[in-house]
């Protein structure tokens, strides 16, 4: 599974502990109203410079790990 410590990064003092993109205070929560709206992981990375490719492609594997783990358990 993929470290969260590595993509995701909350405390207190940034932006009352809404998990954001490690480096940056972008929010987690960004990516996914972006891709619930239809734009694009393109889209979203040119109008937040700051998050890499790598950390949005990342944050969607642990979203699809956690649910896949979640979904054999349920």
């Amino acid at each position: 599974m993929t470290s969260t410590s590595r993509i995701v990064h909350s405390d207190p003092d940034i932006l009352g502990g809404t998990p954001v993109f490690v480096g940056t205070r972008v929010p987690i929560k960004t990516l996914l109203d972006y891709l619930e709206a239809g734009d694009s992981v393109d889209e979203f990375l040119d109008h937040f410079p700051s998050v890499s490719r790598e950390q949005a492609i990342a944050t969607l594997e642990l979203a699809k790990e956690m649910l896949t783990a979640y979904a054999n358990f349920a």
